[in-house]
């Protein structure tokens, strides 16, 4: 055994001692009603061991993605590789949601009092209510939005008010809605990785972008369709940036543009955005390119939804308020602050946090990060990949840091976490951290009944 294993043997087991310490301080802090909001720290959930129709499913893809994966994402041509890699991800996340049944794990998960469709039929006239949304964020205002639906822009709100127009209703469309939308994020940030950090860091990565602990919560949350239309525009903006394409350029800023609609958390994957655009170097006249169009096609979305009468940054800063008037007042920043981190190692699971050290390990041998003016940036496959990853966490701490994400995590944090899952491409026997991944995430299914 390497020393190199060795070390990746102590980070998880460092991870899995934030767990268990986020666990019991957590359950210590719930014996005080009315702070934490969760029954099971540091997840919303609670204890209760059960199988489902999902089981006999999610077992067989876990143990064909184990495997099989690594060699068929080594062996198949890139784009029926990119089809098998959605096609897997919709497998894992639709199998874990079954587990907990049909009714709860995917119809009702978006019609509790707290989710969108609880204000679809507020929105008959469209235009209206948009004009009125801000009056009804704030928690004393009259006929005050659901939580969800005042936690978010009104885009997250319309998709489902646009599928319930289309006759796709209630919460079976929905669920479904976010499931086959959000396995896409897998694809989008395979073709990202190949773009930058070369085809072979990719095919490497792709069964740990499948096989990940937060397909549990990929299921039927909206947070995984805002995660694919986040990752899209980056991957589109990386389409942009190292081949001459215009119509990727204005897609991904349209793209960027939905996304800061649709939650207004995810301006921060701007950050991941910025790493695409320094990691490729593009010449002056791509990099002119990859930086109007996308403004263009960015300036769509916020234009008109002035022009209907929902003012961003009116809306961010009831938000705030409301947040505060609610569980974020109360909820204590002291533990949520680093119980978060907890909650994101459940999610990404071992083989991610092994491959976080080794990004770490990447990032302090490589020399090159030491030559004047970024002389040889990023000519390492792996010093590419682990600048990714890092633009992707550093965007996870500012939410963190910021205080307007306590608790929830789990779910609210998707987006970024998919930009985590890559690291995994530089793990040595995959197939025994892709093992720990399905391990991981049958447990949590399995043992509670999660939240989202």
């Amino acid at each position: 055994m390497n020393r190199a294993f060795l070390r990746d043997l102590c980070a998880t087991a460092a991870a899995a001692l934030l767990v268990a310490a986020a666990a019991l301080v957590g359950r210590g802090i719930r014996d005080f009603p009315h702070i934490l909001f969760v029954d099971w720290p540091p997840l919303v959930g609670f204890w209760g061991p059960h199988t489902g129709p999902g089981t006999p499913a999610a077992l067989t893809v876990a143990v064909l993605v184990v495997g099989y994966g690594p060699v068929a994402a080594a062996r198949l041509p890139w784009r029926a590789l990119l089809f098998a890699v959605w096609a897997s991800a919709l497998a894992w996340i639709w199998s874990l949601a079954l587990i907990d049944g049909w009714r709860r794990g995917v119809v009702g998960r978006l019609t509790t009092r707290y989710e969108y469709l609880q204000a679809v039929d507020r929105f008959h006239d469209i235009p209206a209510a948009l004009r009125d949304f801000t009056h009804h964020i704030l928690l004393h205002s009259p006929g005050n939005w659901p939580a969800h639906v005042a936690g978010h822009p009104p885009a997250a709100t319309l998709t489902f008010v646009l599928l319930d127009r289309a006759g796709l209703r209630g919460g079976g469309w929905a669920g479904a809605w976010c499931i086959t939308l959000g396995a896409t994020a897998c694809v989008a940030v395979l073709v990202t990785v190949r773009l930058l950090a070369g085809e072979k860091t990719a095919r490497r990565a792709a069964p740990f972008v499948v096989l990940a602990p937060a397909a549990v919560w990929m299921g039927t949350s909206p947070d995984a369709y805002f995660a694919a239309v986040a990752a899209w525009s980056v991957a589109l903006l990386a389409v942009a940036v190292t081949r001459p394409s215009r119509p990727a350029a204005f897609g991904a800023g349209l793209l960027f543009g939905l996304t800061c609609y649709l939650s207004y958390g995810l301006t921060l994957i701007a950050l991941v955005g910025a790493a695409v655009v320094l990691l490729a170097r593009p010449p002056a006249r791509r990099l002119l390119h990859g930086i109007a169009f996308p403004l263009a096609g960015f300036a769509i979305v916020p234009l008109l939804f002035s022009l209907a009468g929902f003012h961003w940054w009116e809306a961010y800063r009831l938000l705030v308020e409301r947040y505060y008037q609610g569980a974020g007042g109360v909820r204590p920043y002291g533990y949520w602050v680093w119980a978060n981190l907890a909650c994101t190692v459940l999610v990404v699971g071992m083989a991610t946090v092994a491959g976080l050290r080794r990004v770490g390990t990447v990032l302090i041998v490589e020399r090159k990060l030491l030559r004047p003016a970024g002389a040889g940036l990023g000519r390492s496959p792996q010093l590419r990949l682990a600048l990714l990853v890092c633009a992707a966490l550093l965007a996870l701490l500012a939410a963190d840091l910021s205080g307007m994400s306590k608790a929830e995590t789990e779910r609210i944090w998707l987006p970024f976490a998919v930009w985590l899952l890559p690291a995994g491409a530089l793990l040595p026997f995959p197939r025994a951290w892709l093992a720990a991944q399905a391990v991981l995430a049958l447990l949590l299914n399995h043992l509670l009944w999660t939240g989202w």
